[in-house]
């Protein structure tokens, strides 16, 4: 071998580059190109004006380069406020983007196909074997979540986003730590934001009957960076067996039965089965990222027994993966109607893609009925930036319900009368592009027309807007959606 051999390239464990091969920018640019078939297709979800303009009000690196600029200058005063604005807008920016291509209506939802592409797109797989109960309302959900509470004897696992001081978090806290004290290891994760309303009482009772409790996301100067990523999941497991999920936390406004404005109008799951696994898992994902701790063993992931026919995805979303699962689900699932769709909703803001695959349903003839929450609406930022939705949806022929019975808070879509979820996403922004959220799915013809049923009823505690009315609201209303829009990213 010669000794040009010997330092050649290929002998260092390099391959040569040919001329030919693209610079390292080209390369670049390349990478960031969609695919030569999906570029065939057109994108979904063109920015209009508005929406180019906000983006770049709230570019973070251009309001930093004004501060350096201020500084430049010696005006320290208007550099602290622009690096202060810069920061907010850093801390503020999404980290996760719904899909443009690939969204075409090519596998209807009935088709063998639809199951397959969902747990392949959102990476969760249907698991057999559970049982599955829809629950309405505080009345309903709340005596069964606190019964099952007292019967678990190895794990009681909970993640909330709220959990507040009052009634009934009081019955919670009596119940876990009854349980903690029978030794029942219980361990409950709670959102550093949403639950700081729990109040000393509850955390004197968890704590003294040693329930172990730990803060999702607190502020720190070490994870401000992530500050704005919170954990919306409501998820309760006992036993690695049974598990809950579903628009409600825990507090007193959940109870009753929506008769009324104090009396918030929520849907919870119930489901056992192997199924519960994959909630178990999102939990100790995020209990690990807390506390360091891995959760493991049969205590949390036992070997369980089928209990019941259904096959059932838990699809869990999380910002850390540059997109959110259950947004992808939402849009496959839209794509995928062919005859209707059913939407509850609280905070219903979709996006410019979201807004393309539902006009284009409705367009192909499927039936699209939108339920949100209307005057009784929490939150002003979700309701004005919906509100201003409205004229593209209702020109398309889809149906806008307003839910004014009391604040509307379940988040429920199901398709063709078969396919159904139901979980903590809510369809907008921050719960795709900030928060951890978890929804679970089945095709189940009979549970599916079961909760249309439900959808059906609460019809008539609705207000159903009209495209008219809609263009002839005053000048006002018009002014406090462009406000709120300049917010959207947010809501």
């Amino acid at each position: 071998m010669t000794v040009e051999a010997l330092d050649s390239p290929a002998r260092a464990g390099r391959t040569p580059r040919p001329r030919s091969q693209p610079r390292i920018w080209r390369a670049a640019r390349a990478r960031r190109r969609p695919a030569s078939r999906a570029r065939a297709s057109r994108p979904k979800g063109r920015s209009d004006l508005f929406t180019r303009v906000r983006r770049a009000v709230w570019t973070w690196w251009a309001w930093g380069a004004a501060a350096v600029a201020m500084a430049a200058r010696g005006h320290w005063g208007w550099a602290a406020a622009r690096a202060g604005v810069a920061t907010v807008a850093r801390l503020l920016e999404p980290r996760a983007w719904p899909p443009r291509f690939g969204l075409d209506c090519d596998v209807a939802v009935a088709s063998p196909e639809f199951l397959a592409t969902l747990a392949g797109a959102t990476g969760a797989p249907f698991v057999a074997g559970n049982s599955f109960e829809l629950l309405h309302n505080g009345d309903a959900f709340y005596p069964r979540m606190l019964d099952d509470i007292r019967r678990a004897r190895a794990s009681i696992c909970i993640e909330a986003y709220i959990y507040w001081a009052g009634e009934v978090g009081r019955q919670f806290a009596e119940a876990l730590a009854e349980r903690a004290r029978a030794g029942v290891p219980v361990m409950i994760l709670l959102d550093a934001v949403g639950a700081a309303d729990i109040g000393d009482d509850i955390i004197a009772v968890l704590d003294t009957a040693g329930c172990r409790i730990a803060w999702y996301n607190p502020l720190a100067l070490r994870t401000i960076g992530n500050y704005n990523n919170r954990t919306h999941r409501k998820s309760l497991i006992l036993d690695g067996a049974i598990a809950y999920t579903g628009g409600a936390g825990i507090a007193d406004h959940w109870r009753g039965d929506a008769r009324g404005p104090d009396q918030w109008r929520d849907v919870q799951v119930r489901f056992c089965g192997p199924a519960a696994a994959g909630l178990q898992s999102g939990f100790a994902h995020n209990w690990q990222r807390t506390n360091s701790e891995l959760v493991s063993g049969a205590l949390y992931f036992p070997t369980v027994q089928p209990s019941g026919p259904h096959a059932l995805q838990v699809v869990l979303s999380s910002p850390e993966t540059g997109g959110s699962n259950v947004q992808t689900l939402y849009y496959l699932a839209i794509a995928g109607a062919r005859h209707t769709i059913e939407i509850a909703n609280p905070y219903f803001v979709p996006d410019e893609v979201a807004l393309d695959v539902l006009v284009e349903a409705a367009r192909r003839g499927v039936r699209v009925r939108v339920m949100v929450s209307g005057r009784r609406n929490d939150n002003w930022l979700a309701r004005q930036n919906g509100i201003s939705r409205y004229g593209r949806l209702l020109a398309a022929g889809i149906e806008i319900l307003e839910y004014n019975r009391s604040m509307l808070h379940h988040k429920v879509m199901v398709v063709d009368g078969q396919w159904l979820t139901v979980g903590t996403t809510n369809f907008d922004n921050r719960s795709f592009a900030h928060n951890e959220e978890s929804n679970l799915t089945l095709f189940d013809r009979t549970q599916a027309e079961a909760f249309v049923a439900v959808f059906e009823r609460d019809t008539a505690a609705c207000a159903r807007v009209e495209l008219d009315a809609w263009r002839r609201r005053g000048l006002w209303p018009r002014t406090q959606e462009a406000v709120a829009r300049l917010f959207e990213d947010q809501v």
